[in-house]
Order: C-alpha cells, then sequence, then structure tokens
C-alpha cells in the first residue's frame, strides 16, 4: 500500500494538508551551508547556484543583484531571498564596489564562514533546499525565479524568529546542532513558500497558486485526504458550497486543470513514488489508488505520464529517504 495514503488514513482526525503531502513528496529539505559578515565597502559574486538557494540578512542591509534582473533589490535586516533559476548573483554594501569571486573566500576545507573587512556591519546566513531529482520538479517548476520576502511582511516575526535561533544554534557549539539547524532552515523554507503565497503578485494558474485560494481548499483536501475515492464533481463542489458550473470554472482559472484532472495527476504523482520504491507491484499500487484493474491504471499511468508502469519503475532511481 502506498505510504502517502496510509500516512493519509492514518490521519483521520486531522484534515488533509495538501501542500503538506506535496513537501513530503518532493522530499524538499533545507540545510544552511554558511554565511559571512563584513565591514566597509564590499562585494561578492556568488556562481548560478546547481540547487534552491536561500538566503537571509541578519544584521544590516545589502544590495542584491540577480542576473537577469533589471534592477538591484535592497535587503534590510530580516528580508529573506529564495533563488530557484540557475543564475549568479551579487552581494554588495553599495552597487559600484567591484565584487570578488565567492569561492575563493569559502575554498578552505570545512570552511562555511568569511569575513571581509572588520565584520561589524553586515551579516549574511545562506543555505540551499534539497529535492528529489525526478518528483521534486513538481515543486521546482511552479516557483517563480527569484522571491524576495521583506522582513515589514505578515510573516516577519516568525522568520525573525528562525533567524535568531538559526544563528544562536550555529555559534553554540550545542549537541544536535547540525540536526536543529536543518530543522530551522526547513521551517524557514515552509514560511518563504508561505508568504510567496499570500503577497505574491497574481501567479500562473498552477498547484500551488490553488493551494493559496481558500474558495477551493475544502476540494483539494478531500481529493488529498483518499486519492483512492472516485470523487465527484458536484461533491467537491458542494464541499468549496459553489455550483457544478462555477467551482468547476473557477478550479481550472486558479489550478490550470480541470478538478478530476488534478485528481488524476496527484494519483499518478503517489503511484510514481510508489513505482520507485519498488516494494508492490504495479496491480496492487493501482489498486491502493482506486483503479478496478492492473490495465485500466496502467493505461491512466501513460496517459498521464507517457510511460507504462513498468518501463518507468526500470527507468528511475529509488527516492530520496
Amino acid at each position: 500500500m502506498l505510504e502517502s495514503s496510509r500516512y493519509l488514513r492514518e490521519s483521520t482526525n486531522m484534515e488533509a494538508d495538501p501542500f503538506s503531502d506535496i513537501l513530503k513528496l518532493t522530499n524538499a529539505a533545507s540545510l544552511v551551508t554558511g554565511g559571512f559578515t563584513a565591514g566597509g565597502p564590499w562585494a561578492i559574486r556568488f556562481p548560478a547556484p546547481d540547487k534552491i538557494k536561500f538566503f537571509a540578512i541578519v544584521k544590516g542591509h545589502c544590495w542584491v543583484s540577480i542576473d537577469g534582473e533589471t534592477e538591484p533589490a535592497r535587503f534590510e535586516t530580516g528580508d529573506v531571498g529564495l533563488l530557484t533559476a540557475r543564475r549568479s548573483f551579487v552581494l554588495a554594501s553599495d552597487s559600484s564596489v567591484a565584487p570578488v569571486d565567492a569561492m575563493p573566500l569559502f575554498s578552505g576545507t570545512g570552511r562555511s564562514t568569511a569575513q571581509l573587512g572588520d565584520g561589524r556591519d553586515f551579516a549574511y546566513i545562506g543555505g540551499h533546499v534539497l529535492l528529489d531529482p525526478a518528483s521534486g520538479r513538481l515543486l521546482a517548476n511552479v516557483l517563480p525565479a527569484w522571491i524576495h520576502v521583506p522582513a515589514t511582511s505578515p510573516q516577519a516575526t516568525a522568520f525573525r524568529y528562525l533567524l535568531d535561533q538559526l544563528v544562536e544554534e550555529r555559534s553554540s557549539g550545542l549537541p544536535g546542532t547540525q540536526l536543529a539547524s536543518a530543522h530551522l532552515a526547513q521551517l524557514l523554507f515552509i514560511q518563504i513558500l508561505r508568504a510567496h503565497l499570500k503577497t505574491a503578485a497574481p501567479m500562473s494558474a498552477s498547484w500551488l497558486r490553488a493551494l493559496g485560494d481558500s474558495r477551493i481548499t475544502p476540494a483539494l483536501q478531500l481529493m488529498h485526504s483518499d486519492p483512492r475515492r472516485a470523487w465527484h464533481l458536484e461533491e467537491l463542489a458542494r464541499a468549496c458550497a459553489m455550483s457544478r458550473t462555477t467551482f468547476a470554472s473557477y478550479f481550472k482559472m486558479v489550478a490550470g486543470v480541470a478538478p478530476l484532472t488534478y485528481l488524476t495527476e496527484w494519483r499518478m504523482r503517489l503511484a510514481e513514488r510508489a513505482l520507485r520504491d519498488k516494494a508492490a507491484s504495479v496491480a496492487a499500487i493501482g489498486q491502493s489508488l482506486g483503479y478496478a484493474s492492473e490495465s485500466a491504471f496502467s493505461n491512466a499511468f501513460k496517459r498521464v505520464t507517457g510511460h507504462s508502469p513498468r518501463a518507468y519503475r526500470n527507468h528511475m532511481p529509488p527516492p530520496l529517504r
């Protein structure tokens, strides 16, 4: 039986949380990788990251110039950035300062921090988000090239607390610091995504936009709570207090797909995970997702993914743990 489905059934006392489901499916995990302090005029060029990059300004302010963006952005104490595109970027006390390459600054064995000048004016902490190579695309493909969450946002209180705790953990040397920092970084990543959902300009239709829309949340919760059930459009519309026609039209406008298409695609994401686990037969996976026969499941899987379940299983690596 699918791990995700089993978890959902065991959580019957709680409402389904589609956002958490997707983060778990993509194995999203955040790690703090380093930081630096600076004083006086300074500028650093960072190479294009090969993973989602996040960073925060712990003290002072700076200008952030990202390749491909027309204007630098000013970051104040408590501001947080998330870079999903593979673009190099420059952090600087002043945009006119010639940047130094970041790689030599952090190239020492085991070195994760650096100091420019006397280090009194500015402090930065950064890290990255690991995603499963296959299922991680579900998240990476719907995020914008970069996100800037100011310290003045409604989420500022949570950000301040998490940043303070991260700094304290990294400087304390207490037992469990590595794990505690990872959990705090994970919470920071979730807060960044929450802030993006609340404050971003109108997003393109996608599942991410759908998660931020309270009008269709009840339907998403129903589908995620029991993905194997043959949900009817009328049931989902009733849960959202809409007519069948209004619900179907509004859901597609927000999510980019029809409600039952969303359900099918979510089933296939769960199926992909189960196939990569290689623990259950194709027939058992199909049955766990509500398909009456292996052939019905195989046809649905190939229609959505372009591959048969067996071909997908044979060519994809196991999921990250």
